[in-house]
């Protein structure tokens, strides 16, 4: 099996048919042996039985059903495992993502020998309400992952099987997959300009909470990708640099305390200042913070998976 197309979908009945005939013509003129997983992620309305009508009709198409919404992270998730291809894409299946794209996506997998290739939406058909925050919240991502993507929430990704194979998406995390491979190993990520497409059927599923939620999303990620095998660096400084900088505050009290009444002068007592306070605080929080920190590296010295490492090859 040469691709794998995992299409995660929600009440998109009215598109299916198209897209899919759509994806069977541009990969059968150019000979390439391909699956479509169509993930229903709750849908309300006739696109199982779309699905499962389609299914008979070509033997290329393969559907999953959940039994409720669980949203696309979770999808695309179960969409990877099931993925049997040497190149595995994501696509939405609103039609603005375009199957004509595909060809030369797997042309810069297999060929240029890039781990994950993102589209990028430079010409985009939506209303400035969902631009504007895309733009935020890409400026954000590169800031923060060092990934120079424009589109890191665009839908249309290929995939080398083994960068699906080795990642787990949930919550949110879909739109920090390129995030997600970068931090297990695989940096080869390249972007192409992709056709955006106007929505022809149907209403957009995203309202404007996915970027508030994308934002925490991404400081989550980037806090478990970075110390979840070692908690104690991160809370372990912060914890030392709060107690010492509380006990230093509280010896400078003290020190500035003596130093007035062995020249006979008047002195506030070290309780009656509010910078005390400040540094008894910063004192208890660094305490907190260090055994926060601790517990965790004990936990995560007695996890499961504490030595889950990816092996790329192995020479015998």
């Amino acid at each position: 099996m040469e691709l794998s197309i995992v299409i995660p979908l929600l009440n998109e009945a009215e598109s299916l048919p198209e897209l899919t005939r759509w994806i069977a013509r541009v990969l059968l003129e150019r000979g390439l042996t391909y699956e479509v997983i169509l993930i229903d992620d709750g849908s309300t309305d006739d696109s199982w039985e779309v699905i499962e009508a389609l299914a008979r009709e070509d033997t290329a198409l393969r559907g999953i059903r959940f039994n409720r919404n669980y949203g696309k992270s979770a999808a695309l998730n179960v969409g990877f495992e099931a993925a049997r291809g040497r190149v595995v894409f994501t696509m939405d299946a609103d039609l603005q993502d375009s199957p004509e794209e595909l060809p030369e996506l797997y042309r810069m997998i297999t060929e240029d020998k890039f781990d994950l290739v993102s589209g990028w939406k430079q010409k985009r058909f939506d209303p400035l309400s969902k631009t504007l925050p895309t733009k935020l919240f890409n400026g954000a991502t590169r800031m923060i992952s060092g990934i120079r993507l424009h589109d890191f929430n665009c839908g249309l990704k290929a995939y080398d099987q083994r960068v699906v194979k080795s990642i787990e998406v949930y919550g949110e995390m879909h739109r920090y997959i390129p995030v997600i491979a970068k931090w297990n190993g695989f940096r080869r990520i390249g972007e192409k300009v992709v056709q955006h497409q106007e929505r022809k059927y149907g209403v957009t599923k995203f309202g404007l909470e996915r970027f508030v939620y994308g934002f925490l999303d991404l400081a989550s990620i980037t806090f478990v990708s970075r110390f979840r095998r070692r908690p104690m660096h991160f809370f372990g400084t912060l914890g030392s640099l709060s107690f010492f900088v509380g006990m230093i505050l509280t010896l400078w009290l003290t020190g500035e305390k003596w130093w007035l009444a062995y020249h006979n002068l008047r002195a506030r007592d070290v309780t009656d200042q509010p910078l005390f306070f400040l540094a008894l605080v910063a004192v208890i929080v660094g305490v907190q913070l260090f055994l926060a920190g601790f517990l965790a590296e004990m936990v995560q010295l007695n996890g499961p998976r504490r030595n889950d490492y990816l092996v790329r090859e192995t020479l015998k």
